[in-house]
């Protein structure tokens, strides 16, 4: 996992305060509801995708989904591609490498374990950094409390899968991290979601051999097509973006905590859509992270309220 490499160059600093008042703290939760969005539409983009990888492979369905969102994003934000630095070009490569490597463990272990289990092991790759990364003890707290329930969530323990799955999922994990580090980066130094633009052309251009080889002219057939981009606006175009714009907003450490929402969510998604019964362990699960969730956000609110009280 790629940690930070010191104080200065992570996301760690509070957000901006608000000015005052009511309006200023529904605007400090702003960033919540993205992250909460994007975690929903990668759900909906994952089960898409469960759907498309007997078609095209794991691999294939990773490639198509890096290509129609590089495809629509360079539509959209017409990235400049001049007056960048050597750094800023770093910062974009090295996060895109990290995203497609993000992608393609994630559905090799999707390939071979269950949708909850493979969600349960990612997450742990965000909650090992905002453990790294948090300044204060009181995140720590948080971040055990998701831990706990992103456990109970797995059931207590995953010595029944498949052993390459769970070395998959938790290499994804690994990866989200480091996503989570070079997204920030990449947000600072790039207007709007041009730098995301760029950081998805590289890591389609990076996958583009291995789809081919996997998959080669099953990826061209017109249902496979459709699919892979509905799973690419659902599962890159819409949470990628969104997660970018909340991270110019929050610090590592907290986004890293909400992260632990997705397992959650993607029990409930299967609980009110397919009708998948909760047990009493899950349901556990649920509100412990949600808890830890909501605590590691109303202790990013009470550190901006008391910058702005200094500045004031």
């Amino acid at each position: 996992m790629t940690t930070p490499e010191a104080p200065a160059a992570t996301p760690l600093t509070p957000a901006a305060p608000p000015a005052s008042g009511t309006p200023g703290r529904r605007g400090s939760l702003g960033p919540v509801g993205l992250v909460l969005a994007g975690g929903i539409s990668v759900q909906f983009g994952g089960a898409l995708a469960a759907l498309l990888i007997p078609r095209a492979g794991a691999l294939g369905v990773v490639t198509l989904r890096l290509l129609a969102a590089a495809l629509v994003l360079l539509l959209i934000c017409r990235p400049r591609l001049r007056g960048h630095s050597r750094a800023d070009w770093g910062t974009v490569v090295v996060f895109g490498a990290a995203m497609a490597a993000m992608n393609g463990l994630f559905y090799q272990a999707l390939a071979r374990i269950p949708l909850g289990p493979a969600v349960t092991l990612e997450v742990l790759g965000p909650l090992a950094l905002s453990v790294l990364t948090s300044r204060r003890a009181l995140n720590l707290v948080w971040a055990g409390l998701a831990l706990t329930g992103v456990f109970l969530l797995g059931g207590g323990g995953f010595g029944n899968l498949d052993p390459w799955g769970v070395a998959f999922a938790l290499g994804a994990g690994a990866m989200w991290a480091a996503y989570i580090v070079f997204s920030a980066r990449t947000g600072r130094r790039f207007p709007q979601a041009d730098g995301l633009a760029l950081a998805m052309a590289v890591a389609a251009v990076l996958f583009l051999p291995l789809g081919i080889a996997e998959s080669g002219p099953r990826l061209a057939e017109p249902a496979t097509l459709a699919l892979g981009a509905a799973v690419a606006v659902l599962s890159s175009v819409l949470p990628y973006t969104l997660e970018l714009l909340a991270l110019r907003r929050l610090p590592a450490a907290t986004f890293a905590v909400l992260m632990s929402l997705e397992p959650a969510i993607a029990a409930s998604a299967g609980f009110l859509i397919l009708g998948q019964a909760l047990s009493a362990s899950e349901a556990a699960a649920i509100a412990l992270v949600i808890a830890a969730s909501m605590g590691a956000v109303r202790t990013q609110v009470g550190r901006a309220k008391r910058a702005g009280a200094r500045d004031a």
